[in-house]
């Protein structure tokens, strides 16, 4: 077993379940957020080859997986119209299991698809700031990880969820 493969597994063990939530903010599809989560798991497993650990190992991964998605995006754009979530599509899109959950419960799983839906019309330089914050990262990590100031991070924060907000109520009322 290479030391890359123990990089992989140390990073997926601790971040996998963040690398899904970001793959779910970046396609609303199930199909294709599949092949983003494939590809970020490749291009991750693949970078631990230049793994030299001036950064740390949340920085790195969050990286990977941000440039990944960027990028995944902006392909996705070349190669077909980019099909954001209407209104109307929510009804369709994937819903969680209801299962044995409670009314608050599934009441919740249902503001987090919406969440997800309102994240994925954002612009991709956004949707990577909101998630890695979701994600409960501070303005510095952020802005470690997107290449900008953390005082821009915050500021972009900020920003990001009054849009959220606002289109949120907008959903509600409608």
């Amino acid at each position: 077993m290479s030391e890359q493969d123990d990089w992989y597994r140390k990073a997926i063990n601790e971040y996998g379940a963040a690398l899904e939530r970001l793959a779910r903010a970046y396609e609303a599809g199930p199909e294709d957020r599949r092949d983003l989560l494939q590809e970020i798991h490749i291009a991750l497993w693949r970078s631990f080859t230049g793994f030299d650990e001036r950064c740390s190992l949340r920085t790195w991964v969050y990286r990977v997986g941000q440039n990944i998605a960027v990028t995944h995006i902006y392909r996705s754009r070349k190669t077909k119209k980019l099909n954001l979530l209407s209104i109307e599509d929510l009804d369709e899109s994937e819903q969680p299991a209801a299962s044995d959950s409670t009314a608050t419960t599934v009441e919740t799983q249902l503001l987090l698809v919406q969440l997800y839906a309102l994240i994925q019309r954002l612009n991709p330089a956004e949707r990577q700031i909101i998630t890695l914050y979701l994600e409960g990262l501070d303005a510095a990590s952020i802005g470690e990880i997107t290449g900008i100031s953390p005082g821009y991070a915050a500021t972009k924060i900020h920003r990001i969820k009054q849009i959220l907000a606002k289109r949120f109520v907008e959903r509600r009322q409608s």
